[in-house]
C-alpha cells in the first residue's frame, strides 16, 4: 500500500478558454506505478498559461486541468521506488513518451509519441496544487536549492540552456558575439547561461530600462538600444547569433539585422512575427530555429548551474491566492522576472523578495 494524504485541495485550473483562471476543489491524487506524488513547494507562472487561459478558440488540450507547469516539490509518496521519498526534486516540463524516435535520440523535448498534452499544466493536472502526481521519470534531483529558485529553472531557466544550445555549435573558438532581445523572464537567464557556458561576449537590448538594468545585473557585456549594438557590431561584420525572446515582427527584423553571415536567428518568444524567408532576404548562410523547452537532461545541467551559483532566476514570490492577479500582472508585461507562487501560503508568504543576481556575470 502506498500512503497519500487523502482528501480534496484546492487546485486553479483552467476550465474553458477563454475564461479566467478557476478556483476548483479536487481530490488530491493518488501516484501508480511508475509515478510519483509531489508536496508542491513552488510554481512558477509563465506567459504560456496566460495564451492558454485567453485563447479565442479551443485549443487541442482538453479541458479542464490544473495549470503551473514550473514545478518544485518534495516526494511524498514512489510506490516504485520508496527511496525517492522525501527528495527535493523538480520536474521536467514535457512528458515524453520514451520509445519514438525523437524519445530514443535523446531528443525528448520533440517527443512525437506523447498525445495532445504536452504535460502538467499543459494539457493535464500540473501544479499550482498543494499535490500533483508525475511521472517518475520527469523529476530530476534539485537538492539544495530553494524551492523558488528551483521552479523557474524548469521552464525559464531550461528553454533558455536549450536555446543558447541550439546556437553554440556556430561560436567561433573566440566566443564570438551573441545578442539577446528581450531581458524578460526568459532572457535574463539567457544571458546568465551564456556567460556560464559559453566565451561569447553578451549583448543584450530591451525597450524597457528595467530590463536593461537586469540585463547588466545578469552579465551582460553591452546593454543598450539597438543603435549601440550595431555601433558594438559594425567593426565585427555583425553577431555570431541573436536570441529573440520576443517574437514580434520588429524584433525578428532587428535579429535579421544585427546577424552577420553564416549566423544563427534563433526564436524563442511567440509574439506572433513572420520572417522573410526568401533567398536574399537574409544574411548568407543564416541558420533559423525555433526551439522548444529542452530535454531532462538539460534540466539536469541547469539545477546544477544554479547549485553552482551560475544561474540565479530574479523572482518574485506569491501566495496561492494571489494566482488571479498574478496573471492579470503577466497580461499586462508588469513582470520583471518570474513570478513564483508558494502554495503553502495562502497570502504573500513571510519574508517574500525578489532575487537578484549580482552584477558580473560568470
Amino acid at each position: 500500500m502506498v500512503s497519500t494524504p487523502g482528501g480534496t485541495m484546492a487546485a486553479w485550473r483552467l476550465t474553458a478558454y477563454g475564461a479566467p483562471v478557476s478556483l476548483q476543489e479536487v481530490p488530491v491524487p493518488v501516484p501508480a506505478e511508475g509515478e510519483v506524488l509531489l508536496e508542491v513547494t513552488a510554481v512558477g507562472l509563465c506567459h504560456s498559461d496566460v495564451h492558454l487561459l485567453d485563447s479565442p478558440e479551443p485549443m487541442a488540450f482538453d479541458v479542464p486541468f490544473t495549470l503551473g507547469h514550473e514545478v518544485a516539490g518534495t516526494v511524498v509518496a514512489a510506490p516504485g521506488d520508496p527511496a525517492l521519498v522525501g527528495r527535493a526534486v523538480v520536474v521536467h516540463g514535457v512528458w515524453a513518451c520514451g520509445t519514438c524516435d525523437r524519445c530514443r535520440s535523446g531528443r525528448t523535448n520533440y517527443c512525437t509519441g506523447r498525445g495532445r498534452a504536452v504535460g502538467g499544466g499543459i494539457g493535464r493536472d500540473g501544479g499550482l496544487a498543494r499535490y500533483a502526481v508525475v511521472p517518475v521519470g520527469s523529476v530530476v534531483d534539485a537538492t539544495g536549492l530553494a524551492p523558488e529558485v528551483a521552479a523557474p529553472l524548469t521552464d525559464g531557466g531550461l528553454t533558455s540552456y536549450h536555446a543558447v544550445a541550439t546556437a553554440a555549435d556556430r561560436l567561433p573558438a573566440s566566443g564570438g558575439r551573441v545578442v539577446v532581445i528581450g531581458v524578460g523572464g526568459l532572457g535574463h537567464l539567457a544571458v546568465q547561461v551564456l556567460r556560464a557556458t559559453t566565451a561569447a561576449q553578451v549583448l543584450a537590448t530591451d525597450t524597457h530600462p528595467p530590463a536593461l538594468d537586469l540585463a547588466t545585473r545578469s552579465g551582460a557585456h553591452v546593454v543598450g538600444t539597438p543603435d549601440d549594438l550595431r555601433a558594438e557590431l559594425a567593426p565585427h561584420g555583425g553577431a555570431d547569433a541573436v536570441l529573440d525572446f520576443v517574437g514580434a515582427d520588429a524584433t525578428i527584423a532587428l535579429g535579421v539585422d544585427l546577424l552577420g553571415p553564416g549566423g544563427d536567428l534563433v526564436v524563442v518568444g511567440s509574439g506572433g512575427g513572420s520572417l522573410d524567408f526568401r533567398k536574399g532576404a537574409l544574411p548568407q548562410g543564416v541558420r533559423v530555429s525555433a526551439p522548444f523547452w529542452g530535454t531532462a537532461e538539460e534540466l539536469a545541467a541547469v539545477v546544477a548551474l544554479a547549485r553552482a551559483g551560475h544561474l540565479v532566476p530574479e523572482v518574485e514570490v506569491i501566495g496561492f491566492d494571489d494566482v488571479p492577479a498574478a496573471y492579470e500582472r503577466l497580461r499586462r508585461g508588469g513582470v520583471l522576472g518570474r513570478l513564483v507562487v508558494d502554495p503553502r501560503h495562502t497570502g504573500p508568504p513571510a519574508g517574500s523578495s525578489v532575487t537578484t543576481r549580482g552584477q558580473g556575470g560568470r
